[in-house]
């Protein structure tokens, strides 16, 4: 029984992988709540006047913080679940929307003590994170093309080119040097496609399942 949580770039195919591994291991799966989230639309259609007035970018933050706050709680009391993203990589998108000047300093300070304690709480839990998270990355060009693909209007506006490759170009960083929460499994998706090809998701199922089952092994060993 494992916890897994399905990262990377907006776009990546987080929910459809995080759905195959729902179906495939029998778990729950706790999506990313973005469809009814008023403030996701004006995060990218407002203009700057109006965003430095209304704060979008901070409220955004705190909504996504809140509800994966309350996903990653109810998944960990499980010991087998899925997330659509997950707390951990939240304070990515928070940084990076801070670096860029759309989030203020005292604004990202009140986010960080908010992170802060919400990090204590879980470590509180029985579980206390997750056993693995699948970390979905590749090329800038795919990941705009899958952008395109999905078709949420508000996402295509040339003006948020410059917000994605921000995004993309420090993502391998924070995995790679940030994120300690859990071991990671890198999944390629310039190689692999598995919504158009159940070969391809049949090979990712199957590492994901080989990456749980190297872990159990390690962790038995070790006691």
């Amino acid at each position: 029984m494992s916890v897994i949580v399905v990262g990377g770039m907006i776009g990546a195919g987080k929910t459809s992988v995080s759905k195959l591994l729902g179906a495939e291991l029998g778990s729950e799966v706790f999506f990313e709540e973005v469809d009814n989230n008023p403030l996701l639309e004006l995060f990218y259609t407002a203009d700057e006047e109006e965003e430095q007035e209304k704060r979008y970018p901070f409220l955004l933050q705190l909504t996504f913080l809140s509800s994966r706050f309350r996903s990653i709680k109810e998944a960990l009391v499980d010991r087998h679940n899925v997330l659509d993203r997950s707390i951990y990589e939240d304070w990515y998108f928070c940084k990076v929307n801070y670096d860029i000047g759309r989030i203020s300093e005292l604004e990202f300070r009140i986010y960080e003590e908010l992170l802060e304690n919400m990090m204590e709480e879980l470590d509180e839990l029985p579980k206390k994170a997750p056993d693995l998270m699948v970390y979905l990355h590749g090329s800038f060009d795919e990941i705009l093309r899958r952008i395109g693909t999905r078709g949420r209007d508000f996402e295509q506006d040339e003006s948020l080119m410059a917000y994605y490759k921000t995004l993309w170009a420090g993502y391998d960083d924070w995995v790679d040097n940030h994120y300690d929460a859990s071991q990671v499994l890198k999944i390629d998706i310039d190689k692999y496609d598995i919504v158009h090809n159940p070969e391809d998701a049949k090979e990712v199922v199957e590492m994901v399942k080989e990456a749980i089952a190297a872990r159990d092994e390690r962790f038995v060993s070790s006691n």
